[in-house]
């Protein structure tokens, strides 16, 4: 099948770079005219929805209180330290009333009011060593001196790179692309700073670590940077670009690893459950639960003549799809894969639709998870579908121990599992292009885990059989899934597949010439861990009724 690049944009290039403020005033500040903070329900997507100032409405979701505090205080979260071992495990929903004409700026002071009051958050600043990289020269900087007349001022332009040449339904994938990052009258400090919060591609490189510049390069300088997205580039030639490490090398520049005295603020103190909201909090603000349906949606074929795959949520609540099948909306929709969905017919992976949505845009602010339960709704109604969950025997990973080989995390520890890109140095092994960064961590908290930290791999629940007590700090190293099975037989993408399923058996078990490793095979040789495919009942969607012709707009 024809690959395409599935995209879910909500987030641009470039995020406003911010500095940080931790200095605390002796005047209280301003407070929240009244809130409602409850534990954040249970989600497909735990990840913090940025704050929203909407309607004389404060709101912000799925946020740890690590979250809560690095917005609250502008400050970067490799910078917040100490607290309990649930800092960045617990999240919470906070929906406030706020006086007309408040910024999401101007809330920050109310946000650390709230925290102090229903969390009994205490904090104070601090300068202490902090994991970070270093930005140095090589033998030479290739740099060019900024011109004299551009001495004004300075930053880095993104400029998209030219759309990939098609290969054929059976032609090798394309090349990743390549993105330029053009620099002009920038500083080193600048630069380093950029690194981190604001240049394209470069933070998912980094691991959310801060760069501090270490060049001794005076004055300003034009330069471009040339790099592919981590998510992209892939091991044994197949999809090979240009990492961060290696673009910054072509420019007489390197980052080093390095523990960099840096403002902190230190968590003293913090309660895990907040005080109870005040009486009629609901009313008070005004709550309306999100909506049920879309107010409008219009669905239609896709053009034949167009490949691609894209679904963008635009402010305002609208929606728009282009070229899914309906295999693809009903696994995004139900959070299921092929494994866990039944009933499908051949149509439902070669027709493609097109859906413009609506939902109310004087309701709450919507977000992914509202939006596919909307598309549940507009689904059921439109192609008629009727569906049932029941556990049906299949394929599931059980996690044992074979040789542990990890550490033991010291008491205290912030429990914390993180997936991304793998550093990419010029010495490393290009084929572990992916990386799985655990502290504090039970081995039933990582096997819980894995199914969002590796969803290439692992499509059903994992059970933890180690028998192992205690907490451990690991990182794994291995390469993507879609790589590894085309390798050696692997095999490929099932048709409608969003994601590759996981691999079991015998193809776990073949070790590539040019090291590529599978999540599994990474696991035994780097942590003493074993997955074990085993058969066992697993909740299965069963598509019971479904019509090919959607009903009339």
């Amino acid at each position: 099948m024809p690959r395409a690049l599935v995209s879910i944009c909500c987030a641009a290039l470039f995020p406003v770079l911010g500095c940080c403020q931790t200095e605390t005033t002796s005047a209280r500040p301003a407070s929240f005219e009244i809130a409602d903070v409850h534990p954040s329900p249970p989600t497909r997507n735990p990840f913090m929805r940025a704050p929203i100032v909407r309607n004389g409405r404060y709101e912000i979701r799925k946020a740890t209180m690590l979250d809560l505090i690095r917005t609250a205080w502008s400050i970067d979260a490799e910078r917040v330290m100490g607290g309990p071992n649930w800092l960045e495990e617990d999240a919470f929903d906070v929906i406030a009333k706020i006086p007309e004409g408040t910024t999401r700026e101007t809330a920050k002071p109310m946000l650390q009011a709230l925290l102090e009051e229903r969390f009994q958050l205490a904090v104070h600043n601090d300068t202490r060593p902090v994991a970070a990289y270093a930005l140095k020269v090589n033998k030479r900087a290739l740099l060019k001196p900024a011109a004299a007349a551009e001495l004004t001022g300075g930053g880095c332009r993104f400029v998209a790179p030219p759309a990939p040449k098609p290969t054929g339904p059976n032609g090798p994938p394309p090349a990743p692309p390549l993105f330029s990052i053009a620099c002009a009258n920038i500083t080193m400090a600048a630069f380093a700073e950029a690194l981190h919060s604001g240049i394209a591609f470069a933070p998912q490189y980094l691991n959310g670590r801060v760069v501090v510049d270490e060049t001794e390069l005076k004055g300003a300088w034009d330069f471009e940077l040339k790099l592919s997205p981590p998510g992209m580039i892939g091991p044994l030639g197949l999809m090979q670009g240009t990492t961060l490490s290696e673009a910054l090398d072509k420019l007489g520049l390197r980052l080093d690893p390095v523990d960099a005295p840096l403002p902190v603020i230190v968590v003293d103190r913090v309660n895990r459950k907040p005080t109870p909201n005040p009486p009629k909090v609901e009313e008070a603000l005004h709550e309306t639960p999100p909506p049920a349906e879309f107010e409008v949606a219009d669905i239609k074929l896709s053009d034949p003549n167009t490949r691609t795959i894209s679904m963008n949520v635009r402010p305002g609540g609208r929606v728009e799809v282009q070229g899914f099948t309906l295999r693809m909306l009903i696994q995004q929709a139900w959070d299921v894969n092929n494994q866990t969905l039944a009933g499908t017919q051949p149509w439902m992976d070669t027709d493609r639709y097109d859906i413009v949505a609506k939902a109310d845009a004087d309701g709450p602010q919507i977000d992914i998870d509202t939006v596919w339960g909307l598309m549940r709704a507009l689904l059921q109604e439109r192609f008629q579908m009727k569906v049932h969950t029941e556990d049906r025997a299949g394929t599931a990973y059980t996690l044992v121990a074979v040789k542990p080989k990890m550490k033991a995390s010291d008491p205290g520890t912030r429990t914390r599992c993180k997936q991304a890109p793998a550093a990419g140095g010029k010495d490393t092994n290009p084929a572990l292009s992916r990386s799985i960064a655990c502290q504090g961590v039970t081995m039933a908290e990582f096997a819980q885990k894995l199914k969002t930290l590796a969803p290439d791999y692992i499509q059903t629940s994992v059970q933890d059989a180690t028998g192992l007590e205690g907490t451990y700090d690991f990182t794994i190293n291995y390469s993507p899934a879609f790589f590894a099975q085309m390798q050696g037989g692997r095999g490929g993408l099932e048709p409608g597949q969003l994601a590759p399923p996981a691999i079991a058996g015998p193809a776990a078990e073949v070790s590539d010439p040019n090291g590529g490793l599978t999540l599994m095979e990474a696991m035994e040789k780097q942590l003493g861990l074993k997955l074990e495919a085993q058969k066992r009942p697993i909740p299965v969607l069963v598509i019971d009724h479904v019509e090919r012709k959607p009903a009339e707009n």
